[in-house]
């Protein structure tokens, strides 16, 4: 199939291009760079193809365009036959959100809007939606698919249900369209050739790049928001999944896609402290991490991971790295990038 990943020079959305591509599909890439690189599409192709990256031009094409641009991504629809769209692009900072809550729903909204209505336009059935753990709000764990959605606590987890809605309502008025929405928890860890990994503009608002720059120098050391929360050691706790197994996610979640709304949780059903992490991180690297506990992040939730058995039964998709590959990982690609 030819698939349209929006956000692909990004973190996850690269990751899910080489799963893509090594799965036999065409990848059409459209990202606006504005938190990536274009270098990233010359590493995908040189994972895939190891090394001779020449062979790749027919099988990924990039546009340096911004998916709340109706005019241009209307032109990736005419030009490309789409089978499919899987959707990463969008703003995805919950602080930052707190801070800039109109940007968000511009970014997050507009683009789902826009992609949806191409993908009516010209026929294109398959869409795989980039949703996230903070729809349940703060719910009772592990979070199941069925529970109901309690008020968000941030503006960026309130663009992800909002988006979920304008899809679920897209698909009740157009019964040949359909819909994977995927709830994923916290992805870490980078492809294991080291090419391509978490690598933000600035400093990092997510725990593993943050920590990597730490052991790297580049920053004096961790901040760990809170350590006062309900949880075994105070501080925050997530279900972190290796990127990788994420990746392998929507690729499944797109070849087995069927007329309708279908919602799955990506996580490993195990939840990881922010000190176990780190301590994790340390015992496998070898590296020490200084840190310092500062004060509660705005829209931050004590615990949050996924019963994702649901992926398992219907799609046959297990995360099957674990806390330590993915420490080992996510450290080879800091040391890799300049």
């Amino acid at each position: 199939m030819q698939i349209l990943v929006t956000g692909g020079a990004g973190y996850i959305g690269s990751h899910t291009c080489v799963a893509l591509l090594e799965a036999g599909h065409t990848v059409i890439v459209a990202d606006n760079l504005c938190n990536s690189k274009a270098e990233t599409i010359d590493k995908i192709k040189q994972i895939v193809n190891q090394g001779n990256e020449a062979n790749m031009d027919n099988k990924i094409t990039f546009y340096k365009i911004d998916v709340t641009d109706e005019v241009a991504v209307e032109k990736v629809f005419s030009n490309h036959k789409l089978d499919g769209v899987i959707h990463f692009a969008g703003l995805k900072a919950v602080g930052e959100s707190v801070e800039k809550p109109l940007a968000y729903y511009y970014n997050n909204l507009v683009s789902t809007i826009v992609l949806s209505k191409m993908c009516l336009k010209y026929g294109v059935n398959k869409f795989v939606f980039s949703s996230s753990a903070t729809v349940y709000g703060d719910n009772t764990v592990p979070f199941v698919e069925t529970m109901q959605l309690l008020p968000t606590t941030n503006p960026y987890g309130e663009t992800k249900v909002m988006s979920e809605r304008i899809l679920t309502d897209a698909i009740k008025a157009n019964p040949d369209f359909s819909v994977s929405l995927l709830r994923y928890f916290n992805p870490v860890g980078a492809h294991e050739s080291g090419l391509i990994g978490e690598a933000p503009n600035g400093i990092p608002n997510n725990l593993m790049p943050y920590v990597t720059q730490v052991a790297k120098g580049k920053l004096e050391k961790l901040r760990v928001f809170g350590n006062d929360y309900p949880t075994v050691d105070g501080t925050g706790v997530r279900d972190y999944i290796h990127v990788m197994d994420l990746a392998d996610g929507h690729v499944v979640a797109l070849d087995n896609l069927s007329n309708g709304v279908h919602i799955y949780n990506l996580g490993t059903g195990q939840g990881t402290s922010v000190l176990q992490l780190v301590k994790a991180f340390e015992e496998a690297n070898g590296i020490e991490i200084p840190y310092e506990i500062v004060d509660r992040r705005p829209g931050d939730i004590a615990s949050c991971y996924a019963d994702a058995s649901k992926a398992e039964r219907k799609l046959k998709w297990i995360a099957k790295r674990d806390i330590v590959e993915m420490c080992l990982d996510s450290w080879r690609f800091e040391q890799q990038n300049k």
